[in-house]
């Protein structure tokens, strides 16, 4: 609970005092970026793909050092993890956007709509702030870099406080190859966020938790500055009556025990029968011995990123066995696991009730707590009462009705018959919806969200189809426009 702040009373300043404004720090690398880019023009196409070039081979040759940092921010986080899905899918992601960016900055003739001579014409927003989360801290502040100067734009990066050395890293790489009038990586604590997240940018994206996306949002609004909002939620998993349980939990199981389910879009729970929980218990620990035959001592698995978190997600187990949910942990060997390690093995929770907190909160940690339901309309139901996901799971082997849930439930992204893998396809957006976000990037999004669209309308130097609207208006010209009227109705 907080503490009710004290009554605040505004008045005028007196005309002995003096008014001071507190400028805001990080404001002069704003304003010396801004300039930057008002002076030097919009770059060319050449240019962009020369700055992710640059940033391509920063990328590689700093990769042992950030793999190695991410491992010392979490204490323990295996290398090929990071590798594939930090270094890798950056670099690929700058090879796939430099052969792009060409036909992506064509402008676009729009279709017939009345008057020939129109476009469409994308051009850079300016300068734009970059805020990044911990969980997979180089790949969520260097991927929405990728299309922001594939767009043509300056940016600010601020990387999470709570992986510092990651952000060290990203600093020395950032400073080593690029201007700080171009590109500037901020460090610092949450203050230093704070100041971050109200300066006047072009654009703000910021990707987290919910609640701090709406103060980052209000933070945008006192400066009229349009955001992405990357955010998560609680992403569910339907398992359809038909669909194999051993073959959708081992899916499962993929998404939710990479990065020891501290990924937005892992499967968070699971709606399945009541009547085959059982069978998905039994299908989860199968898949979970065999994924991590032992525990304690394993390389292969992520720590939980600090002690909070840790013993946040603890108590989210607790206060579910507490309340009565069966709680199984899978642990084969029976291992003690060395105190400060902050493993926690993959658990399975069923038995479930809508007050736990397991069922409130996003759990981010390798938990999987199962709903039985009666049927699949009570599925749909539980999930369309709750704020829109950032992503859905629908396991069903009628492909019919797995293309009539996609259209017919809202979410941020979707898969059928898998999970998570909707991310790694770069030619379609990601991003959520309602309380899991605002805007989508990646590829062409990516371009678009970084970009101003300008309406251009091009009339001929000899004729003006405006010549048609002032006075005198000829009587027949009034004809004319009722019989159109009644055309268009």
């Amino acid at each position: 609970m907080s503490t009710p702040s004290p009554a605040v009373s505004i008045r005028p300043p007196r005309s002995d005092e003096q008014v001071v404004k507190q400028e805001n720090p990080l404001l002069p690398i704003l304003e010396k970026q801004r300039s930057a880019f008002l002076q030097n023009g919009i770059p060319s196409v050449e240019e962009r793909v020369r700055a992710l070039e640059t940033l391509g081979k920063a990328v590689g040759e700093y990769s042992d050092k950030l793999v190695a940092a991410v491992q010392a921010d979490f204490g323990h986080r295996s290398p090929h993890e990071t590798y594939a899905t930090e270094v890798l899918g950056v670099l690929a992601e700058i090879k796939f956007t430099k052969g792009k960016i060409k036909k992506w900055a064509k402008p676009k003739k729009p279709a017939f709509g009345g008057l020939p001579g129109g476009r469409i014409v994308y051009q850079p927003k300016g300068v734009i702030g970059i805020m990044g989360a911990w969980n997979y801290p180089v790949m969520l502040t260097l991927s929405p870099l990728i299309g922001v100067l594939a767009s043509g734009n300056h940016a600010m990066l601020k990387p999470s406080d709570m992986t510092p050395r990651t952000a060290e890293i990203m600093e020395e790489l950032i400073s080593r190859n690029f201007s700080d009038d171009y590109v500037k990586v901020i460090t610092g604590d949450v203050q230093v966020a704070v100041d971050f997240s109200t300066l006047p940018y072009d654009h703000l994206m910021y990707t987290g938790n919910t609640e701090i996306g709406r103060r980052v949002m209000m933070a945008a609004a006192k400066n009229l500055t349009p955001v992405t909002l990357e955010l998560g939620g609680k992403s569910p998993t339907i398992i359809a009556d038909n669909f194999p349980v051993k073959e959708a939990i081992a899916r499962v199981m993929m998404g939710k025990s990479m990065n020891a389910g501290q990924t937005c879009i892992a499967p968070d729970y699971v709606l399945i029968n009541k009547n085959r929980v059982n069978e998905l218990v039994d299908a989860f620990e199968a898949a979970a011995t065999k994924r991590y035959p032992s525990v304690a001592d394993n390389q292969d698995i992520t720590w939980i990123v600090n002690d909070r978190h840790f013993q946040r997600v603890t108590s989210m187990i607790e206060d579910a066995r507490e309340k009565g949910a069966t709680v199984t942990q899978v642990n084969p060997r029976n291992e003690t696991i060395p105190a400060g390690s902050r493993v926690i093995p993959l658990t399975i929770i069923t038995n479930t009730t809508d007050d736990m907190r397991v069922m409130q909160e996003e759990i981010f940690g390798p938990v999987l707590p199962v709903k039985g339901v009666e049927n699949l309309d009570e599925a749909f139901s539980f999930v369309k009462s709750r704020p829109r996901p950032l992503a859905l799971y629908y396991f069903d082997s009628d492909k019919k009705q797995g293309e009539q849930v996609m259209n017919e439930t809202l979410a941020g992204g979707a898969c059928v018959n898998d999970t998570v893998v909707h991310l790694a396809n770069m030619n379609m957006p990601f991003g959520g919806t309602g309380d899991s976000g605002i805007g989508a990037y990646h590829g062409f999004d990516g371009f678009c969200e970084f970009s101003h669209k300008k309406a251009v309308q091009i009339s001929s130097a000899r004729f003006s189809p405006t010549a048609l609207l002032g006075g005198p208006y000829p009587q027949a010209v009034l004809g004319v426009m009722k019989k159109a009227s009644k055309w268009l109705s």
